[in-house]
Formats: C-alpha cells, sequence, structure tokens
C-alpha cells in the first residue's frame, strides 16, 4: 500500500512538472536526448544521475571557507528566498529527470555543506522519495564539495569513502574530493560508484593541465586498486572533469578505451560521451557547448550478457525545455542561478547526465 501511494505521489509532481510552461525554448541539437525517456520504467531498469548544481551554498557565514559571495548582504546578495527557490529548482528537476518514479541514485558536485543536502532533500519535493545523504567537507578553499543521494528502497550502501587530492607539485592547493561509493543494487550485483569534481581551468587550460591529469592518474590507481581485488566489479566513474572527452587527462591519464570495440576486458574504461563528444553538451561558455560532464564504466557495463549493463550502452542528457534558455544573440545555454554577478534565477550552469543500468536476476 505504501509503494502504491509513492508510485501516485511520483505521478502527481510528474504531471505537475510537464504542465508547467517552458522558461525556454529550443530546437534538439543535442542528440543524446532523443534517448531521453521520462515515462515509466520497468523494475529492472535503475537510474543513475550526476548534476553539477552550480554553487548550492546556504546563506550563513562558514569562517573555515571562501564563502562571502554567498551571504546575505554582500557579494550576490544570496538571500533565504533565493536560497529556497534554488533547492525548490533542484528538487524539480531531478523528479522531472526520473519521470514517473525518482532517480535510484545520485551525484553532485558544487554543493557547499551537509546542510544544503538536508535542506534539498527534507523540505522540498524530495522529501515524499526518502533519500539518504552521502557527504564529507573537503579542503577545497571555496567549500564546495561531492556528495551522493540515494534511494535506501532501491540501493543499499554497503561503504563510502573520499579520497584527497594533493598535488605534489602545488602543496598550496585545494581541490574537491573524489567520492567512492559502494552499494547493492536490486539484483544483489555491487556497484562502486565514483564521483568527481576536477579543477577547473581558471587561470588557464595549459597551466591547470597537469592537476587534471593527476586526478586522472590518481583515480586510475583506485580503479585498479577495486579491479585487483574484484576482477568484475562494476565501476561507474562520473563528474564534471572541466575536460572534454577527448582531453589528455582522460584518454591518457585516466587510460579510457575510445571505441567500444577495442574493449578487451573489464579493466579497460569506455567512455560514454566519447561517440557523442562534437554531437552534444552539457555546458556552455562563451556560447560554444562543450561535454565536460561525463560517464566512464568498466568493460562488464557494456556487455550485454553480463547480469548489470548499460541500457542501450548509451547516456542521456537531460536537456528539458525548462532548463535552456535563449541568450541576447540568440544562443542557447543553460538557464542558470547567476549570469555573471546578476541574479537571473534559473537552475544551474551545467545540465545533468542520466544513464539506466539493466538488471538481470
Amino acid at each position: 500500500m505504501i509503494h502504491t501511494h509513492r508510485q501516485i505521489l511520483y505521478l502527481l509532481i510528474f504531471l505537475l512538472i510537464n504542465a508547467t510552461p517552458a522558461l525556454g525554448q529550443k530546437k534538439k541539437p543535442f542528440l543524446a536526448s532523443e534517448n531521453l525517456n521520462l515515462e515509466k520504467r520497468e523494475d529492472n531498469r535503475f537510474r543513475v544521475v550526476f548534476y553539477n548544481v552550480e554553487n548550492l551554498f546556504d546563506y550563513f557565514d562558514d569562517s573555515t571557507t571562501i564563502d562571502e559571495e554567498f551571504l546575505p548582504n554582500t557579494g550576490r546578495f544570496w538571500t533565504k528566498k533565493r536560497y529556497q527557490d534554488k533547492q525548490n529548482k533542484l528538487a524539480k528537476v531531478l523528479i522531472a529527470l526520473g519521470g514517473w518514479e525518482a532517480p535510484e541514485l545520485i551525484g553532485l558536485c558544487e554543493i557547499e555543506n551537509r546542510y544544503v543536502l538536508t535542506t534539498l532533500t527534507q523540505f522540498t519535493a524530495l522529501k515524499a522519495i526518502g533519500y539518504e545523504i552521502i557527504h564529507q567537507d573537503s579542503k577545497d578553499r571555496r567549500g564546495i564539495d561531492v556528495a551522493a543521494i540515494y534511494r535506501p528502497d532501491k540501493f543499499e550502501l554497503i561503504n563510502y569513502e573520499y579520497y584527497t587530492l594533493k598535488f605534489p607539485f602545488d602543496t598550496s592547493s585545494r581541490t574537491r574530493d573524489i567520492l567512492h561509493v559502494i552499494g547493492k543494487l536490486p539484483n544483489t550485483d555491487t556497484l562502486h560508484y565514483f564521483v568527481n569534481h576536477w579543477p577547473s581551468k581558471f587561470g588557464g587550460e595549459f597551466e591547470t593541465l597537469p592537476k587534471r591529469n593527476y586526478a586522472g592518474k590518481f583515480l586510475r590507481k583506485k580503479i585498479d586498486s577495486v579491479l585487483a581485488f574484484s576482477p568484475n566489479a562494476n565501476i561507474l566513474i562520473t563528474g564534471d572533469f572541466n575536460d572534454e572527452p577527448e582531453a589528455e587527462s582522460m584518454t591518457n591519464a585516466l587510460r579510457i578505451t575510445k571505441e567500444v570495440e577495442e574493449i578487451r576486458t573489464n579493466k579497460d574504461l569506455y567512455n560514454l560521451m566519447y561517440p557523442i563528444r562534437y554531437l552534444t553538451g552539457t555546458h556552455s561558455f562563451q556560447n560554444e557547448w562543450s561535454i565536460i560532464d561525463q560517464f566512464v564504466v568498466t568493460g562488464n557495463l557494456m556487455d550485454s550478457r553480463s547480469r548489470t549493463f548499460i541500457y542501450q550502452k548509451t547516456p542521456m542528457i537531460g536537456d528539458l525545455d525548462f532548463l535552456i534558455i535563449e541568450g541576447a544573440t540568440g544562443a542557447k545555454r543553460p538557464f542558470r542561478t547567476y549570469q555573471g554577478p546578476k541574479y537571473v534565477g534559473g537552475f544551474s550552469d551545467h545540465l545533468p547526465i542520466i544513464l539506466d543500468l539493466l538488471l538481470k536476476e
């Protein structure tokens, strides 16, 4: 009976969301989104989402971080009203991405602290879903972290660990940790889920590349450690990598297999965004779209003979109409919270990414 009531609630929220007028209309340049299925999923599908939520700060001063930009009376004049509006907007996005049933596992980045996740999961429409939180403060100077929320009715948490990136060539630098979540899927398979937010290109692409290369090599060592202990591990890597699929940090440092036909063993990592790297985007800078939010998987998740594998072997991009806005030049871009210092009241400067795992008993 509880399960039935929950499904009815999901349906009502879904219908309400899709009745909302679009905030920005666009043609469909993003071919990946043609596979975005927001209808009811079968019980053997498990939906995973990643979303860079663009500076999800609370409106209180934290003396240990550089958060003055997001306070009520300074910087961007980040008020309680604006904070609550953004929280409700993010909840709307996450529910919409699930369709008739909320996503089972969601990775997030640009999260300030556990409080903003508690607000998101307990004081918005997400409360009815019962998400649990995984979070730990990182050493990032601005105080932004990676995190995850999950449905305990569909994902049994086994363990999680945060890995701190320390650059030997720049010991004063601080960046976001890498989150490693281990949990049991409904078909009893174990899933290793890594959430990343690699160093940005602020200061110059060439100058900052060594940090992203280091992050790629560091992550690859962690992946190899998992595979050494469990050769058939199901590993799903996601995040905002601040580099595109063909970048050195992805292809060389993380050692990505570029073509699906070249996958030979489960130790091979495959970037699901690589085939669509020139066709789609998750982020727009100076009217140029790029795909810096990505999914990378181990070989067996691309094998339909496995008990757990990627549905249709393709990711999806959540380019929902209300997440896109048209600028003064006519160019489309994500409907973000701030455009420079100006508050515009949107959702995020990134589009979310989605994939479904198909589960066999």
